[in-house]
């Protein structure tokens, strides 16, 4: 591990970063240009104390997943990222492996979409790997969660409160598309333990699943159509299109309201409440 080297090159992209270009308010006058060093332990989930080390060459060497939270943090390119995982000592991971990292990019379009369009990113097996903040008062905060919990498609099998927030006259439909996608990622990454692990998590977990699965449907999601349930504003017909990165290969996910549906004066309802409808423990599941 090159500690000093890695604390330098980290402190430099720190001190480059402006509050407004990860999503965060300046507030009153700042005694030096670029984020914070506890603004960035923030954002990478992390304690300021451990992040502090680390810019300094005197903590131990992280993680690979601390690494792709720093990385997110800082909007890190791919190249970059690399970077910091060779100084690290670890080598570098395949460029669609997320380990908590968003595509630098996308991150730049999410945090401009906070104030008004929920929006999150995740990469092509559905692990959700950030979202703003209207994002977390629609789902809950799923790029918070630990494990398989992060996975969109593993919840929509396997959790029966989130699936009870949609219509169910659209499970089926939502459950094929899911799947059909799915299929999509393992025709390109046939040889990758990760995404035959996850094939072979749900199919022991989800009969429903093992009977898409069988169908053999293959297509890509572009554009969903959804109606939410949420338990503050209430009905909330959406579309939810995904536009694609084409060095990550991650997605981000922007839910749009209907034009004429009301769903567009419910989000700015909902943009007041804030996270307040989730409580603790669906935070953490």
């Amino acid at each position: 591990m090159q500690r000093q080297e890695l604390g330098v090159f980290l402190r430099h992209r720190r001190e480059l970063l402006r509050p407004s270009d990860v999503g965060l308010v300046a507030g009153g006058r700042r005694r030096a240009a670029g984020l914070r060093r506890d603004e960035v332990a923030v954002l990478a989930d992390m304690s300021t104390d451990y992040y502090e080390r680390i810019e300094q060459g005197r903590g131990p060497r992280p993680s690979p997943s601390m690494l792709g939270a720093i990385a997110r943090a800082l909007r890190l390119t791919l190249d970059e990222r690399e970077h910091i995982y060779l100084l690290a000592g670890h080598e570098a991971p395949p460029r669609h492996y997320s380990l908590g990292y968003a595509d630098a990019g996308l991150m730049c379009v999410l945090d401009a979409l906070a104030p008004a369009v929920p929006a999150l990113i995740s990469d092509d097996l559905s692990n959700v790997v950030a979202q703003n903040p209207l994002n977390v008062a629609l789902l809950g905060p799923i790029a918070r969660a630990q494990g398989r919990a992060r996975n969109s498609l593993w919840r929509w099998f396997t959790d029966g409160e989130l699936r009870s927030r949609y219509l169910a006259d659209q499970h089926d439909t939502l459950g094929r598309e899911y799947v059909a996608d799915l299929r999509v990622t393992l025709g390109r990454r046939h040889e990758d333990e990760a995404v035959r692990s996850l094939v072979a998590e749900l199919s022991a977990a989800s009969a429903e699943f093992r009977e898409v699965w069988a169908r053999q449907e293959v297509a890509v999601r572009r554009t969903t159509r959804k109606v939410l349930i949420h338990p503050e504003v209430g009905r909330l017909d959406l579309e939810c299109d995904a536009v694609v990165s084409p060095p990550s290969g991650q997605r981000l996910v922007l839910f749009r309201p209907q034009p004429g549906s009301g769903a567009g004066e419910r989000l700015e309802m909902l943009a007041v409440l804030g996270t307040q409808t989730f409580p603790e423990s669906s935070r953490s599941r």
